[in-house]
């Protein structure tokens, strides 16, 4: 028995990372291709695999989004992100909020909800996933212009607390008595106030922590990182705060400190969080079943253009109402706000909860996710062209050799670009004249990669990989940016 289910599990994971190859080559976002391989393989699919467990998926998906969330704010880059911070908080907290409210009373007016059920219908379905958005656009090797990229990773990143408190609100609303609105205020404090305090604690300490305690084995480290991210959302939820939001403020800082093997940490919870993402979308997949989507079809495709035309465009135009951004990229803003795995893990709630209309919320919500994911998801690269807010993806060039900051050295690895007219082009290395604290650790030329020396003749396109302080490296740029006189 258990042999059989470790083999599902196994087959069910290699077709899912085989079939996300076809998201490169024809745009599909990958989330769709996951819960396709998830209802293929449920009981009313090819695989008759029967999958009803509720309460099995919340907890699943719950683990999962803290990986999840935790390797968001990994990846995060604080330089990039603080331009545009304020943006991201009022998208992440009131554009949520807004989203809710306005697709609630559609719900209520139009899809004939009550008023609580509506709200959370509403709430469900009010935070965004840009992980299809980016997957789509790198498939199609272009990105967004800036700001654009850290406002959409910093709000997707950050929203889904809001969704959340929103959800398990409107729940209390719903079948908790003496429970009222006056209620929820004091609890959203709560909430978000100590989970940012929560995250901000178990931040510090793990970067003292982690800089002072020694490990024998590498691997260690990851595991380490495992048990802290667990510990600070357990914390955050002993304490009445949103472990969400811990988790995310814990991944966030510590992607901007120096401490040992963040390298193999950074990796390791790479690949954790696309384990977690694919297990959760197959698992959601096998949670559906079709057949009693149909019926709901009409209501899902009424409320997902609802979202996208109206609910979400307006909350995005009232957030970044303060703030100086021309009308096309707000246009983006609004255009890209994907529903993904969240509301679908957050419709397993009402499950819980017995709410009487709590499957036709789910079905309801499943319609909506795919169905934005696939009309938003393939018409960004379009819609970016035309508004002429692409760019070309920057590849990154792997190289063979390692290099891990720490406080142990004032000095990082970096890039730095010959250009074709510099006047450096044609000398040796070793007339240039660079400092004494910057050293040339390799150069990649067309695809290659030579080992430096004084003797090495500069190239017009050589990539220089230097070893460099933060006050040496602006001197050495500038020094290979000056232009041949002519």
């Amino acid at each position: 028995m258990l042999e059989g289910i470790l083999l599902c599990a196994a087959l069910l994971i290699f077709v899912s990372i085989v079939s996300s190859k076809l998201s490169d080559r024809f745009a599909v976002p990958v989330l769709l291709l996951f819960l396709a391989v998830g209802m293929i393989a449920g009981s009313e699919g090819i695989g008759l695999i029967y999958f009803d467990n509720m309460p099995l998926a919340k907890s699943f998906g719950i683990l999962a989004l803290i990986f999840i969330i935790f390797s968001g704010g990994l990846d995060t880059h604080w330089k990039d992100v603080r331009p545009v911070v304020w943006m991201g908080i009022l998208l992440s907290t009131a554009g949520v909020f807004l989203t809710a409210i306005i697709t609630g009373c559609f719900a209520v007016f139009i899809l004939k909800f009550s008023f609580l059920e509506g709200m959370l219908l509403g709430s469900i379905v009010s935070s965004t996933d840009a992980a299809a958005v980016f997957t789509t656009l790198r498939s199609k090797r272009i990105s967004l212009k800036k700001p654009l990229k850290p406002l959409l990773e910093l709000e997707s990143g950050s929203n889904d607390p809001m969704a959340v408190f929103l959800t398990m609100g409107f729940i209390s609303l719903l079948t908790v008595k003496g429970m009222s609105f006056a209620l929820l205020l004091p609890r959203f404090l709560m909430d978000m106030g100590m989970g940012a305090v929560t995250g901000y604690l178990m931040a510090t300490f793990i970067t003292f922590f982690i800089n002072r305690f020694r490990l024998d084995y590498e691997g260690l480290y990851s595991v380490l990182m495992i048990s802290f991210v667990l510990m600070t959302y357990s914390a955050a939820i002993f304490l009445n705060g949103n472990g969400f939001l811990a988790v995310y403020i814990v991944g966030l800082m510590l992607g901007q400190a120096d401490f040992p093997n963040k390298k193999v940490i950074m990796r390791f919870h790479d690949g954790l969080a696309w384990l977690m993402q694919i297990t959760m979308f197959v698992m959601l997949g096998l949670l559906v079943f079709p057949s009693r989507i149909i019926s709901l079809m009409g209501a899902g495709l009424l409320l997902t253009f609802f979202l996208m035309v109206i609910a979400r465009p307006l909350s995005v135009l009232v957030c970044l109402l303060p703030f100086k951004l021309d009308i096309r990229k707000k246009a983006m803003v609004a255009w890209v706000g994907l529903r993904g795995a969240v509301p679908i893990i957050l419709a397993t709630f009402p499950f819980i909860a017995d709410i009487p209309q709590a499957e036709t919320i789910f079905n309801i919500v499943f319609f909506v996710v795919i169905s934005s994911v696939f009309i938003q998801g393939t018409s960004i690269p379009v819609l970016s062209k035309f508004l002429k807010l692409d760019v070309p993806l920057a590849s990154r060039i792997k190289y063979p050799i390692e290099f891990e900051k720490t406080a142990a050295i004032d000095a990082d690895l970096k890039d730095m670009i010959i250009p074709y007219d510099s006047d450096a082009v044609g000398k040796k290395i070793s007339d240039l004249g660079f400092a004494d604290k910057c050293l040339i650790v390799l150069i990649s030329r067309e695809g290659k990669f030579i080992v430096p020396s004084g003797s090495t003749v500069i190239e017009g396109g050589d990539v220089f990989l230097v070893l460099a302080s933060e006050q040496n490296f602006p001197a050495l740029q500038q020094k290979v940016s000056r232009l041949k006189k002519v």
